[in-house]
């Protein structure tokens, strides 16, 4: 039975995360953020038009880094407050004014890389020899040399940066505030629903009645919000447009990719490989479900349920630690500390409460530890959610310590790749130690349901619809309601087909991800994946050695391109090989379901 959500101020306090590791009170928070008004004015008049030879160049990034440090903590705690709470009004309040700050920050040290650019090459390289800790700032920052605006042009776009987030906040505000569901019904009986308990327990749900109906009454107060959802967005999206425009981009894609370091022919190899070719093993899975279930019919609300839902154990979040930590032993005693204090140490918030953000996610503010949000309901799957932020979690604090705050984070690309691999090393553990058909059937269509499902089919099926909308906006034309809704009921019937009735409601997916407020985020959970299922085979058969060049990769964050951290571990993306295995490892996998379903039926 769904519960409804308690008030923030009524869950333990040891589900919750400690944000007092970043300030010990609000008072620490203010006297930094006081601090960082004063010192960004006098960090600009020692340096500003003074950038002028190699050891200036040095001089002013030191103290620049030293700045961003303190900066960036200012910043994560007043976002990370706010996720678990977006009712908070003093959250709201602090969020706000960081908000402002930040845009003056922005416009008053837009001036460095600004002059940078204007100094020779020759000082640059000069700077680089004298100091190789900022090379690859230096390095990124001239390749970016031809994109980048007068300076006083660039200063105005710093001073307006916080307004750019302004889509995605108005979307979490509507999303998380506005808009509140109503009970639904079934069979005279009154159900509570929710975000949160529709995501996390009603698209599972195990009575059909009750699934359904949750699922068209979810989507029923959707379609109310669908316009202003749709509106907000296209603002996003023009406003990306128009950068791209300013900058002399070629089109938004390639304006979106160069943060990532990789070109479109990656970008497109992920769509167009997975809807071809992933398709057919996700039609037959969707069929085995059907069967399994005695559905009349398979429709999308159906997608969500496990193969065998009487059989998955409910797990706490005490004995959720030693699951995790004996899947990732085999990465070794300093990984597994850091396991250990992500769960004393309290850098994960368990909790469900009003107004909290939906979903997972791993933030890792350079200077602290990482902190994890994630909405635990007891569920074993959560096993695998909880390993894939700590991939995160462990990514950023091996490169947290090995690099400065401007190379440590890798392109995002590659920042899918530790977290998957972590759900890999979780299913492989499982596999090893079971020879149970209904367990390993449990084990296996928890990896096709949570890890492939969620990464390689409902990103990448975002990452379709995005790219259709891109399209669209690079050809100056703008989106509403009616236009994404088609976008979207296209590409979920070009994939499923006939195995999957696309129902009512189905169409309105793309009101619920925050991704497409992220660039081209979508489309790069398939990339790392990609990359983790192939590291995960090297780690099974050739052990210590192929975990050694992972923990190598790591630890070099964002020093190297996606395509060079790759081949670190063995893979090389440039080709279609990695991917179309991992495909036909997918497919393997659906394969064993079926024999086991057909063995568990026979006995």
């Amino acid at each position: 039975m769904v519960q409804s959500l308690p008030k923030r101020s009524d869950v333990k306090v040891e589900e919750t995360w400690n944000l007092k590791d970043l300030y010990a009170t609000e008072e620490d928070y203010n006297n930094t953020l006081e601090e960082i008004e004063k010192s960004v004015p006098m960090f600009a008049e020692k340096f500003k038009g003074k950038i002028d030879s190699a050891k200036a160049i040095v001089d002013a990034l030191s103290e620049y880094k030293t700045l961003f440090e303190k900066f960036n903590l200012l910043g994560s705690y007043a976002r990370l407050a706010i996720t678990v709470d977006q009712t908070n009004t003093e959250s709201q309040m602090r969020a706000g004014k960081f908000g402002s700050l930040a845009g003056k920050v922005a416009s008053q040290t837009s001036f460095v890389d600004s002059e940078l650019l204007e100094l020779p090459k020759e000082i640059i390289e000069e700077a680089i020899k004298l100091n190789s800790e900022y090379e690859n700032y230096l390095v990124k920052l001239l390749e970016k040399k031809k994109y980048t605006l007068h300076p006083e042009v660039e200063k105005v776009l710093a001073a307006y940066s916080p307004t750019f987030d302004a889509p995605y906040n108005l979307y979490e505000t509507t999303k998380l505030l506005d808009i509140a569901f109503p009970n639904f019904e079934v069979n005279g009986k009154q159900y509570p629903l929710s975000y949160v308990s529709f995501e996390n327990d009603w698209e599972a749900e195990t009575d059909t009645v009750l699934r359904r109906t949750a699922f068209e009454a979810f989507s029923s107060k959707l379609k109310e919000y669908q316009h202003t959802t749709a509106k907000t967005y296209d603002i996003q999206l023009q406003q990306e447009k128009t950068t791209a425009d300013l900058r002399g981009y070629d089109s938004v894609f390639e304006y979106l990719l160069s943060d990532q370091d990789v070109d479109i022919s990656l970008y497109n190899r992920q769509i167009d490989l997975i809807t071809k070719e992933l398709a057919p093993h996700m039609r037959k899975y969707a069929k085995l479900l059907q069967k399994i279930h005695g559905l009349d019919k398979m429709t999308f609300a159906d997608l969500k349920i496990a193969l065998d839902p009487n059989y998955e154990p409910t797990i706490t979040i005490e004995e959720s630690k030693k699951y995790i930590k004996d899947s990732l032993s085999v990465m070794g005693d300093e990984y597994l500390k850091m396991v250990d204090r992500s769960y004393k140490e309290r850098w994960v918030d368990f909790a469900q409460n009003e107004g909290k953000s939906t979903g997972a996610f791993c933030s890792s503010p350079y200077g602290s530890h990482p902190y994890i949000l994630i909405s635990w309901s007891s569920r074993m799957n959560e096993v695998f959610v909880l390993a894939h932020e700590l991939g995160h979690a462990g990514h950023f604090y091996f490169a947290h310590q090995e690099q400065n705050l401007f190379n440590s984070r890798p392109s995002l690309y590659f920042i899918e790749a530790p977290s998957t691999m972590n759900e890999m090393l979780v299913a492989n553990h499982l596999l090893k130690n079971s020879d149970d058909p209904k367990f390993k059937r449990w084990v296996i269509s928890s990896i096709v349901a949570r890890t492939y499902y969620h990464n390689f089919v409902t990103h990448l099926l975002e990452a379709a619809y995005q790219r259709k909308v891109y399209e669209r906006v690079d050809q100056g034309q703008n989106v509403n309601a009616e236009i994404l809704n088609a976008y979207k009921r296209e590409v979920l019937e070009d994939f499923w087909g006939d195995a999957v009735e696309i129902t009512d409601g189905a169409e309105l997916t793309w009101m619920r991800q925050p991704h497409y407020y992220m660039g081209l985020y979508p489309y790069t959970y398939s990339a790392g994946l990609t990359i983790s299922t192939q590291v995960a085979k090297r780690i099974l058969n050739e052990g210590q050695t192929a975990v050694d060049e992972w923990v190598e990769v790591l630890k070099a964050g964002g020093t190297k391109k996606p395509v060079e951290l790759a081949k670190m571990a063995g893979v090389d993306i440039t080709t279609d090989e990695p991917l179309k295995e991992t495909i036909s490892y997918i497919g393997s996998l659906i394969d064993e379901l079926e024999i086991l379903t057909e063995t568990i039926e026979n006995k």
